[in-house]
């Protein structure tokens, strides 16, 4: 039987979200170390198990949920607002500029 009261539950999710923005959104990341992206997966997934265990599940979809917004409005208006296309990044160079990044590798 499938049981989500279970902190493993929030795992799951957490890795879940962090597949399908790698799968979709991962070309923003191209010139972060591989270990910060393990380091901050790890650190999501670490903050969602706390919050739920201590406050309750229903704090820790909030915190996933304002987390999300966060993104959105980082792809969907502060990226478009500096010339950057929030989907596909590009002009490449002006967004390895903005991120400081010296021609990263492209996949």
């Amino acid at each position: 039987m499938l049981n989500t009261n279970t902190l493993w539950f929030e795992v799951a999710l957490v890795s879940f979200i962090t597949a399908l923005g790698s799968i979709f959104l991962g070309h923003f990341e191209v010139g972060t170390p591989r270990w910060r992206r393990v380091l901050k997966l790890l650190f999501f997934i670490c903050i969602t198990v706390v919050i739920s265990a201590t406050a309750g599940r229903v704090w820790a979809m909030s915190f996933l949920g304002v987390t999300l917004l966060g993104v959105l409005y980082i792809h969907l208006v502060w990226l478009p607002g500096k010339g950057i296309n929030g989907w596909t990044g590009e002009p490449r160079e002006k967004y390895y500029e903005l991120r400081k990044w010296k021609n990263p590798p492209r996949y």
